[in-house]
C-alpha cells in the first residue's frame, strides 16, 4: 500500500510544488507515495470563510480557530485512522533523523500548517496531534516545514533511492554530521582528493570518514555530541551503522 500524505493547508496550491520533482516527484509518479492537500476554509462555518480571529488577552496578528481547524482535522484523523497527525509550528519539538524514520516506516502522516500568530492550544488539548519544528526560526507558515518533512520521509520509502543503504550514512543516522564527499578531478585549483580515499583500503576508508565525521561534528555541532554522546555507533532507528565497501 503506498505511504498516503495528508496535508491541511490555506494553501493547497502550493502542493506539491518541490514534492512534484525529482525523487519525490518520480515516486509520486510512480504511485509509491500519494499526496492530497485539503483546504481549511472548506470547514468554516461564516460567509466570509473566516479560520482567524484575534488572540484572547490582547496582541498583535490573528490566531487560528480551533472550532473550524477540528472540523478539518476530524475529517482527516477518520480517513487515516492508523497515520499520525502532526502540525508544522515552531512551538513543537524538533524534527529529527529518528523521527522522520519512524515515519517513513508507517503507513502515512497528515500534516497541519499553521499559519498567523499559531494555532489555538486548545486543539493540541482535544485532538492527537503532535506539534513538531524544523528548526529555531519562524517560517510565514507551515507549508514550507511540511514540503521538508514530507521529503525527508518520501526519499526513505522502499524504491525511492537507488539501492536500500543509500541513506544509512548520510547526516543525523548515527547522531554525527556526515564525513565529507569528494569525486574527480583528483586536482582541483591546487586541492587535491585525500591519498586514503584512493588507496583501496576499505578499512582504513571507513576509519578516516568516522574521524572526519567525528571532528566536524565536533565543531560544527557540539550539541549532537552532547545529545548522542555513546549512542554514535546505532542510528536513531536502531539499526547499525554499516561502512561502505
Amino acid at each position: 500500500m503506498a505511504f498516503a500524505a495528508t496535508v491541511l493547508t490555506l494553501y493547497p496550491e502550493m502542493f506539491p510544488g518541490p514534492l512534484g520533482q525529482s525523487l519525490a516527484g518520480r515516486a509520486l509518479a510512480d504511485g509509491i507515495w500519494s499526496l492530497e492537500a485539503v483546504q481549511i476554509r472548506d470547514f468554516a462555518t461564516d460567509k466570509h470563510r473566516s479560520v482567524d480571529d484575534t488572540p484572547a488577552g490582547g496582541g498583535a496578528g490573528m490566531v487560528m480557530r480551533a472550532d473550524v481547524l477540528a472540523s478539518a482535522v476530524d475529517l482527516v484523523l477518520e480517513r487515516q485512522r492508523d497515520a499520525p497527525m502532526l502540525a508544522m509550528t515552531p512551538r513543537g519539538e524538533p524534527l529529527t533523523q529518528g523521527l522522520v524514520r519512524e515515519i517513513a516506516s508507517g503507513p502515512g502522516i497528515s500534516i497541519l500548517c499553521g499559519r498567523f500568530e499559531g494555532i489555538d492550544e486548545r486543539l493540541f488539548e482535544a485532538r492527537p496531534i503532535r506539534p513538531v519544528s524544523i528548526g529555531d526560526y519562524v517560517l510565514s507558515g507551515g507549508e514550507t516545514a511540511a514540503i521538508a518533512l514530507l521529503d525527508a520521509c518520501v526519499r526513505l520509502l522502499p524504491g525511492v533511492m537507488g539501492a536500500p543503504s543509500s541513506g544509512e550514512e548520510e547526516s543525523f543516522e548515527a547522531g554525527l554530521l556526515e564525513y565529507p564527499h569528494y569525486t574527480r578531478p583528483y586536482e582541483w585549483e591546487g586541492r587535491r582528493i585525500p591519498e586514503v580515499l584512493r588507496s583501496g583500503d576499505h578499512a582504513k576508508i571507513a576509519a578516516w570518514r568516522k574521524q572526519m565525521a567525528e571532528a566536524d561534528t565536533r565543531s560544527r555541532r557540539p550539541d549532537l555530541i552532547e545529545r548522542h554522546g555513546g549512542a554514535r555507533r546505532r542510528s536513531p532507528s536502531g539499526a547499525q551503522r554499516e561502512d561502505e565497501g
